[in-house]
């Protein structure tokens, strides 16, 4: 697992804001301030591909629940999830954002500790 997560500015800035606005379990909030004191933060162009952020496709295993998904994760505004398109605040999202490939999170979900591995990141374009 990546010792320490990479964000651009903007992802880094908007989780920030989330936090402040107490819209995570205290699990979560605990988990996300920890990542964000030791975040990498970088320019956008500066991010490497196979990190998790928006505008990527993401295909995930969900160890815990023994199922693969793919997300698609977008701007909060931009957030559909009939079509697939979750906002980079989303529970996934916020669980994988910053990691890369091959990395493997224990991460606090609503619904209880997940084991989450990150098989592919993609761009994805609209």
């Amino acid at each position: 697992m990546s010792e320490q997560i990479i964000l651009t500015t903007g992802i880094y800035d908007a989780i920030k804001e989330h936090l402040r606005r107490k819209q995570v379990s205290a699990n979560e909030e605990v988990r996300l301030a920890s990542e964000l004191r030791n975040a990498k933060q970088v320019r956008r162009k500066e991010l490497p591909e196979d990190v998790v952020t928006v505008d990527r496709k993401v295909t995930v295993k969900d160890h815990t629940q023994n199922k693969e998904e793919e997300y698609i994760f977008v701007g909060v505004a931009e957030a559909r999830p009939k079509k697939n398109k979750h906002s980079i605040l989303s529970d996934m999202a916020l669980a994988t954002l910053g990691y890369k490939v091959g990395d493997v999170i224990e991460w606090p979900f609503k619904d209880g500790e997940r084991r989450i591995e990150i098989l592919k990141v993609e761009h994805w374009q609209n």
